[in-house]
């Protein structure tokens, strides 16, 4: 062991204990008495089951003389009478340079299997706050994320938020993916919520591939986890960007998914007794999601976190509550089409649909020109899709829908992306420049 983590070790030595004990098992709930230590909600106890195992717990609700925890791990093995250790550490993690390239549990430990990782001198608090909004820098310059459809017509810029909103299976998580591996951002940091353990490996094997972890550090919390661990996983991968932006890298933070998140909130919140509001969805929900959205985005340095957040829309109905309120916080949105990917068209990007709302600040004049032309040309041809399908449009009729059909599925094979192939920023101008520089045949 180094002497950084021995140090640091020794300085979480507890001087005084105080513990209790647990009296009754309620659902997700552990209720202790007998503490009388100072403590307050979001505070950490440990949980020492019949079998020696020992469990960590938050403290989420007190009842008049006890203390309502919910253990982060299994329930297991905890009944009456089992002790309750207060934790003297506070909800912090310590990153460090070296953290690129492996993968953390939302406690900042490591789940990889390389060893103990090296403590920071600084402390990153889990549930921080943004910096002050009038300190806060202008977002500029683009970011390029290898993604053709996202770098010409959604173009992202430093510290701008995007979310990537989709129905199930309709291709968030290998969008997403494609711009992890893709992008030229100086740090990336990829919060996996809820997801499934599976892709975990695969994620970083097939998609990342060692160049890609080098650069990474993967914050992992799977389904199967308690609802506080999933929370807390997307808190800590913002803490985690929150360090490296403080460093003045430019930061490239993503997270799957955010709707996720919410859920997990949601689980914790409906167990305190908070009562449900929009479609099951409790106000600490809508009330949790800007805190940790707004942590992303331009810092009061060179540094910078760029978010994109996936958001699953129930039903693909994107108007259900959790998609609505991300979609007012975030700087703009890609809205993934179930319609396009049945037409085997990959990434399934409804341009009309989708806006970035930095996009016009951040093109050339020529760039913008080019993109209005092209968007144009994509909605007076849906305008007149159904009648061109049937054969019930007659050519001629209209000089501006015939130069769109013209021009449509030249446009349409731009927007495909295989899994594998990157296009940079200078690249999807020149090939769409070339698709509308040809001159039209009527």
């Amino acid at each position: 062991m180094d002497i950084d983590n021995l140090t640091a070790k020794l300085n979480d030595i507890p001087r005084e204990i105080y513990f209790g004990r647990v009296t009754a098992v309620q659902g997700l709930f552990v209720e202790v008495t007998g503490i009388r230590a100072p403590v307050t909600i979001g505070d950490r106890c440990t949980v020492e089951t019949t079998h020696g195992k020992k469990v960590p717990c938050e403290l989420v609700s007190f009842k008049e003389d006890r203390l309502l925890m919910m253990p982060y791990g299994s329930l297991d093995g905890i009944g009456p009478g089992c002790r309750v250790d207060v934790d003297n550490a506070s909800p912090v993690i310590y990153p460090h340079p070296s953290w690129l390239g492996r993968i953390i549990n939302a406690f900042g430990e490591p789940i990889d299997g390389k060893g103990d990782l090296v403590k920071g001198d600084r402390p990153c608090y889990i549930k921080n706050s943004p910096p002050p909004a009038q300190f806060r820098d202008r977002v500029k310059g683009k970011v390029d994320l290898g993604v053709r459809a996202v770098n010409t017509f959604l173009t992202v810029c430093k510290g701008q938020r995007m979310g990537i909103f989709a129905g199930s299976g309709v291709g968030k998580s290998t969008l997403m993916s494609m711009m992890a591996k893709n992008t030229d951002s100086d740090i990336a940091v990829i919060g996996l919520i809820g997801e499934r353990g599976r892709e975990a490996k695969e994620f970083v094997e097939d998609v990342l591939g060692e160049d890609g972890l080098a650069k990474s550090v993967l914050v992992l919390a799977t389904s199967n986890e308690s609802p506080l661990m999933r929370r807390q996983a997307a808190y800590t991968a913002m803490a985690v960007s929150e360090y490296f932006r403080d460093q003045n890298k430019n930061v490239l933070c993503m997270m799957d998914s955010i709707t996720r998140f919410a859920m997990a909130q949601r689980e914790i919140s409906l167990s305190v007794g908070e009562p449900p509001a929009s479609k099951g969805y409790t106000p600490s929900v809508f009330a949790e999601l800007p805190k940790l959205l707004e942590r992303a985005g331009p810092g009061a340095g060179t540094g910078s976190i760029t978010g994109l957040f996936t958001v699953l829309v129930d039903g693909d109905d994107h108007n259900e509550p959790v998609a609505d309120a991300v979609r007012g916080i975030l700087d703009g949105h890609i809205v993934l089409d179930r319609a396009i990917a049945e037409r085997n068209r990959y990434p399934a990007i409804n341009i009309l649909r989708s806006i970035s709302r930095t996009m016009p600040d951040c093109d050339t004049p020529e760039e913008y020109a080019l993109v209005a032309k092209a968007r144009k040309y994509i909605a007076s041809y849906e305008d007149m899709a159904e009648l061109i399908r049937l054969g019930a449009y007659k050519k001629g009729s209209n000089a501006e829908v015939d130069e769109a059909i013209f021009y449509y599925p030249k446009i349409e094979a731009f927007l495909a992306q295989k899994k594998n192939e990157k296009v940079t920023l200078a690249q999807g101008y020149e090939q769409l420049a070339a698709i509308l520089s040809e001159p039209y045949k009527s």
